[in-house]
């Protein structure tokens, strides 16, 4: 609120009220903000590289093969069924991936892995750097909502 300056008669100390709002404090709060906005959105954005497959279906007829999946469970770590260990993983994993797929190189084909609930973090990291130390890196998890 704000004060007339002269006029309004009276006491030469009454200077009376002044009923008009004052929006500069206001306007100068909103464009602080907005310049704060601009520049942190497009700081919260980041952008990740997906390798998504194409999402066409292949055509009628097709025989679609079963994908590679690597179990890892509190007990032990799978290929498929095919019980392995850390250590052999690679060898293990390329031998089942040229049985599937002689045309292709075993480190270019997918690999999926699933990893149960009570799996130790470090035992999952493990593996996925294994796979990524011996050239691996078509590797896709699988998320299951429980």
């Amino acid at each position: 609120m704000g004060a007339k300056i002269g006029g309004g008669g009276g006491n030469k100390f009454d200077l009376g009220q002044n009923s008009d709002m004052n929006v500069t404090p206001f306007v100068d709060v909103m464009l602080v903000l907005l310049i704060i906005f601009m520049v942190s959105i497009p700081a919260a954005t980041v952008s990740i590289k997906l390798d998504l497959p194409p999402a066409i279906p292949p055509p009628p007829g097709t025989v679609v093969k079963e994908p590679t999946l690597i179990n890892i469970q509190r007990g032990g770590l799978y290929i498929g069924d095919q019980p392995t260990a850390l250590e052999r993983l690679a060898g293990d994993l390329s031998a089942q991936l040229q049985r599937d797929d002689p045309a292709t190189p075993p480190t270019e084909q997918r690999v999926y892995i699933r990893a149960d609930r009570d799996v130790r973090y470090g035992d999952f990291m493990a593996v996925m750097n294994d796979l990524q130390g011996n050239g691996f890196y078509q590797v896709a998890l699988i998320n299951e909502e429980l």
